[in-house]
């Protein structure tokens, strides 16, 4: 197996990076926020956190390509780091401290499909982090000196389960609303927490499943290999591992294929 600790060093070293931008202009007077063409925002700090990440990259690793959310794809090969560099751009906007920046390493598998093998999940207005890499397992906490493994829940029945999701108008437009209601239904206890928080709470153990129904790869990439590791499941709606879709549903493995039964899969 692959020895991923230099690379899950590196990726704590480009987490410090972006953590030392964005929270400098977190609740900045002088913040400059602008709505991309998918009508999203997008502020000064998103740029230049992702600016600094994949300079530290190209001196770092050269050879490797890099997928941003704010400056998309650049290089090729086997290896690809994907960055969102503020995921929860508009609790950011706001002034709400639920924001983190994603940053995975993927590569292509023997069968031929990319995958995640080192994930990184900065929130630091929260003072957390969380760290995974393919067969190192799940961490989290405020520095490696400071972590603890995480493990998934060992709730098996839906009735007893917690549901996090970030909002019902993407499962409105989707056409998917009442399959969504009806999974709300069925578990004990449901709240929005939202973007990577609830994939990070699947990998405690706080929430046993979370479910999205638009993303994109660097929404998903580095809280996948985090909920894997620490041993649940991640797919998309249709069930295929990892996450190559545009949804996802995250879990403690055990209520997987309820959820995506209900959820109208």
């Amino acid at each position: 197996m692959a020895d991923y600790h230099d690379d899950l060093r590196l990726a704590h070293v480009l987490a410090d990076s972006a953590d030392s931008v964005t929270l400098e202009r977190f609740r900045a007077l002088d913040l400059k926020v602008e709505t991309k063409p998918d009508l999203t925002p997008v502020s000064d700090a998103d740029k230049a956190a992702e600016e600094l990440v994949r300079s530290v990259l190209q001196r770092a690793r050269p050879r490797d390509a890099v997928l941003g959310e704010e400056f998309g794809l650049q290089g090729s090969g086997p290896r690809r780091w994907v960055i969102d560099p503020i995921d929860g751009t508009k609790n950011y906007i706001r002034g709400v401290p639920v924001w983190a920046t994603l940053i995975a390493l993927l590569e292509d598998g023997p069968d031929g499909v990319e995958r995640p093998v080192v994930g990184m999940v900065s929130a630091p207005a929260l003072q957390r982090r969380w760290w995974a890499a393919k067969g190192l397992g799940a961490f989290g906490g405020r520095s490696l000196a400071k972590a603890s493994r995480l493990h998934v829940s060992g709730v098996s029945r839906i009735e007893d389960a917690s549901f996090s999701y970030s909002s019902l108008t993407g499962w409105e437009e989707r056409g998917r609303l009442d399959p969504f209601l009806d999974l709300t239904r069925a578990c004990w206890r449901t709240r929005a927490y939202g973007d990577f928080w609830s994939y990070m709470m699947v990998a405690e153990g706080a929430v046993d499943i979370a479910a999205e129904p638009e993303l994109s790869l660097w929404d998903m990439a580095a809280n996948c290999i985090i909920v894997e590791e620490a041993g649940g499941r991640f797919t998309g709606l249709d069930g295929v591992p990892g996450p190559g879709g545009a949804d996802a549903v995250a879990s403690n493995g055990l209520l997987h294929e309820e959820a995506l039964r209900r959820l109208g899969v």
